[in-house]
């Protein structure tokens, strides 16, 4: 990590990508609302003065938190992101206590409504809440940011240029505020046939060179390139191919609603039990889960053989790095739970999340989020919906800060994220803070109906991984 978190700057884009655009388009269907929640723990409360000043700072930082979204509905570009001339920071920025003895659970409970619901569409797509009243004298903020923004690892960018790496940080200069320009509709519309038109021509240029090489490929080695093409086609259908039941029969339900659950695991004992088996804290990470869900179905007397799983694969690469927005594919793959073995469980999962990582379709899902977005929005919500609610579970990854962070001179004591259910069972989301690997459960009650005993099956999941220390 950079000493100076704003010494490699991000580079925001004026319109979302394609990728970015089918989020904000299927919320079509509320049930797959893509909103990220993430509970930041402090050691004490922050002067709410100081707070509101640092959040002000940071809305002229990171553009994205002053612009709000634009569509042209007489175009097929993806929407822009423009400055919002009404912008209101204390519509954004709220106080609140938490109810209650203070407990997490109350908090949890606090922050549950706040994750369910959806943006106000008019104005820019994020909220936080600074919360007092916690048990021990702690503070917490909720933050909370719609997907179409940026991924798990961009919120992290996002959130070091909130932090320091030192309590006793100098004060940060206050920039201006952005500058307002709202376009009129002639520029609406000549901008967005602009992007239509360069974005056909690279696409177009894209195929070009792949078909260049595909016809050099078949010159040298016809038998090869047909079953190269073969494999790509098939990788393709794989990623698209609908599955809208899930395989658990105990966890088949689906609702509008949330329970959320945290956990944490110490980080080092789960990189020793992975390299037992010579995998990564990630199969580990998902090996307990599968656990877990083995044992809940079990405890409910309901037989389960095989599980579907939805992971974000991380493609950000080169100048990807330092981009605002979307860099993932979303992986879908099937899970056999029958082994009994701990040993014999990881080693399958980690074959599986490598052959996921490595499917050649993944190469295509910008070409194919682009095709996807010419489709009326009707067509593409039915899509995804038959894709997304057919997961069993989703598991994300996320890599955090290995040291420190502060704000205004108070220490974080922990930070839990919460992804979004966007059609599951339920969102199992991992950040690693310092020497922690933080779990978020966001479970729909009504796929997941004994949140209590869930909670205690995935914790028996995790003791059996980390036995293996």
């Amino acid at each position: 990590m950079d000493d100076d978190p704003s010494a490699t700057p991000i580079h925001y884009h004026h319109r979302m990508s394609d990728e970015d655009a089918l989020m904000w388009s299927i919320e079509k269907d509320p049930m797959l609302r893509s909103t990220i929640t993430a509970v930041v723990l402090l050691e004490r409360p922050v002067d709410h003065g100081e707070l509101r000043r640092s959040f002000d700072r940071l809305s002229r930082t990171v553009p994205r938190l002053r612009q709000r979204v634009r569509s042209n509905p007489m175009s097929v570009a993806p929407p822009r992101w423009e400055v919002d001339p009404a912008f209101d920071l204390d519509y954004h920025f709220r106080l609140a206590r938490v109810p209650g003895d203070g407990s997490m659970r109350d908090l949890l409970r606090m922050v549950q409504p706040i994750a369910m619901q959806g943006f106000d569409r008019a104005r820019p797509q994020w909220e936080c809440t600074a919360v007092d009243g916690l048990a021990d004298g702690r503070g917490a903020l909720i933050m909370k940011l719609h997907h179409a923004m940026t991924d798990g690892v961009g919120g992290v960018r996002l959130m070091l240029e909130l932090f320091d790496l030192e309590p006793d940080a100098p004060e940060r200069d206050m920039p201006p505020p952005p500058p307002v320009h709202v376009l009129n509709q002639v520029e609406r519309f000549n901008d967005a046939l602009d992007h239509q038109v360069r974005s056909g021509l690279g696409l177009l240029r894209e195929l070009g060179v792949t078909g260049v090489h595909v016809a050099a490929n078949a010159a040298a080695d016809p038998v090869g390139t047909f079953a190269n093409g073969a494999e790509l086609a098939a990788s393709a259908a794989r990623v698209l191919r609908p599955s809208p039941d899930p395989l658990s029969a105990l966890m088949s339900g689906r609702s509008l609603s949330n329970h959320l659950e945290a956990l944490t695991l110490p980080l080092d004992m789960t990189r020793k039990a992975a390299k037992r088996v010579g995998g990564s804290i990630n199969d580990a990470y998902v090996t307990g889960l599968v656990r877990g869900l083995q044992h809940y179905h079990q405890r409910h007397d309901t037989p389960l053989h095989d599980l579907r799983m939805g992971m974000p694969v991380n493609v950000r690469t080169g100048e990807m790095n330092d981009t605002a927005g979307n860099a993932f594919v979303p992986a879908r793959f099937e899970i056999p739970v029958h082994a009994q073995d701990i040993f014999e469980l990881m080693r399958t999962i980690r074959r599986r999340l490598l052959t996921a990582r490595d499917e050649p379709a993944n190469q295509l899902v910008e070409p194919m989020a682009n095709l996807l977005n010419r489709l009326p929005t009707t067509v593409v919500t039915q899509v995804f919906g038959s894709m997304m609610k057919g997961l069993d579970f989703q598991a994300s990854n996320v890599p955090g800060s290995p040291l420190p962070l502060y704000l205004r001179g108070v220490r974080v004591g922990s930070i839990v994220p919460f992804g979004p259910l966007a059609g599951a069972g339920c969102n199992v989301t991992l950040l690693s803070y310092e020497n922690d690997l933080n779990i978020g459960l966001n479970l729909d009650p009504a796929a997941v109906e004994d949140p209590d005993s869930f909670i205690e099956c995935i914790r028996l999941g995790y003791d059996e991984v980390l036995d293996l220390a």
